[in-house]
């Protein structure tokens, strides 16, 4: 696939699979209580972080296979595979836990834990055909579960329970999976199924997954624990907030994801940084873009959108915009680090993104649900001037036409 088309291509789909996220959180917050959204963002939370170790484990490693060989062929019916039967022990273990807790919210994660396997495994099917250069097929299948996951959950009634809503928004994915199952077996007929290399202790995924832990995991898993040990309606008004910029999410995600191998078509590290850089620059404005657009919504509108959250997601949006700004730059600096050289993002990661849940932790106690939301963007501030510093220090000792990383010599240590 020619890398214009493979650009727009891939560019589209991130921007369904953004779609998508936001509009299941969307639809799920009309259909909800606020007591049950929150319920509902809880769950969601647990399932952003088992999305974002799967990817980190077996999808990014995979986009950095070159060529389209029967190699790279045999890692990618491989890795969809794994994650298939990886999350099917995980869900099982965690059903087989809550079902044996009481509330609404265990009932919840029961439902998830049912459903986990076909969302994870249509997830990586995605990195699967963005490594055949096959971006297209990705597209038509998240496009095909966005159309399904609508469908589902407008046939549901209002105030249906959240266990309800998860098992519903799993078992939409389910077409999308059989689809991408299909078109994946077809184009990888004939190569063979290697589980062991992904269980090796060098295998790049444990290095990915440590930073996406720190990165990502950390602060979503403080917004969980101050919702546990203070006010449980933190969580769905942190969540109303940010389900509003859940596109950008999904982009920022994607461009770590997805990044590396079309930005390795540039010939030297400079342009790759300049090329990043650039992006940065467009993620940024878009997010504080966005944020002003969504700060003139009028009460109406906002109600409509979130229902009875809104008020609550409103007073957060300066915050949470000022965040997402902040988060364009440092992810799109982490990107162009893990150009340069991908060992330095850990220690990075692991100074700020701790830095950050102080922050979080800070500044609920000196204001509330606000100051938490404005202790998160201060925490993407940092990280995003200390990402930047280590990628101006590195552009300078650069050699001229630096060829970039590749995935043996990455992945060849822990």
């Amino acid at each position: 696939m020619r890398a214009r088309a493979a650009v727009v291509c891939s560019v589209a789909d991130q921007g369904v699979a953004a779609l998508t996220n936001i509009l299941v959180l969307v639809v799920a917050a009309r259909l909800s209580t606020v007591a049950d959204f929150a319920r509902f963002s809880a769950v969601y939370l647990v399932f952003s972080v088992l999305l974002g170790v799967s990817g980190a484990y077996t999808g990014q490693p995979l986009v950095l296979c070159r060529g389209v060989g029967d190699e790279t062929r045999g890692a990618c019916r491989s890795a969809v595979l794994f994650t298939l039967l990886v999350s099917a022990v995980t869900g099982g273990l965690l059903a087989a836990v809550c079902v044996l807790l009481p509330g609404e919210t265990a009932h919840a994660l029961t439902m998830l834990g049912l459903v986990i396997p076909v969302v994870l495994a249509q997830d990586t099917a995605r990195y699967a055909f963005a490594t055949l250069h096959a971006q297209h097929l990705a597209l038509a299948a998240d496009t095909l579960r966005l159309v399904c996951v609508l469908g589902a959950l407008a046939l549901q009634p209002h105030g249906a329970p959240a266990a309800r809503l998860v098992l519903v928004w799993g078992l939409s994915a389910l077409p999308a999976l059989v689809l991408s199952a299909a078109v994946l077996h077809r184009r990888t007929a004939g190569t063979p199924v290697r589980l062991r290399p992904l269980l090796r202790k060098g295998h790049l995924g444990r290095r990915f997954v440590v930073e996406f832990g720190v990165g990502n995991a950390t602060s979503q898993l403080s917004v969980l624990g101050l919702g546990a040990v203070g006010n449980p309606l933190v969580v769905g008004a942190l969540r109303g907030a940010t389900t509003l910029f859940g596109p950008l999410n999904v982009l920022f995600t994607s461009a770590t994801g997805f990044g590396p191998p079309l930005l390795g078509r540039l010939a030297t590290d400079r342009l790759r940084v300049r090329a990043t850089a650039a992006l940065a620059g467009l993620l940024a404005l878009t997010a504080a873009g966005w944020a002003t657009v969504l700060a003139l919504l009028p009460g109406s509108v906002g109600r409509h959108l979130l229902g009875d959250t809104w008020p609550k997601a409103a007073a957060l949006l300066p915050a949470t915009g000022s965040q997402y700004a902040a988060m364009a730059v440092g992810t799109c600096g982490l990107l162009a680090l893990r150009l340069l050289d991908p060992r330095t993002t850990l220690p990075i990661q692991v100074v700020f993104s701790l830095a950050a849940v102080a922050f979080l932790t800070g500044g609920y106690l000196l204001g509330g649900v606000t100051g938490a939301a404005w202790g998160l963007c201060l925490g993407s501030v940092c990280k995003a001037v200390a990402t930047w510093t280590q990628v101006a220090r590195l552009t300078r000792r650069a050699e001229p036409g630096r060829a970039p990383f590749s995935a043996t010599a990455v992945g060849s240590g822990p």
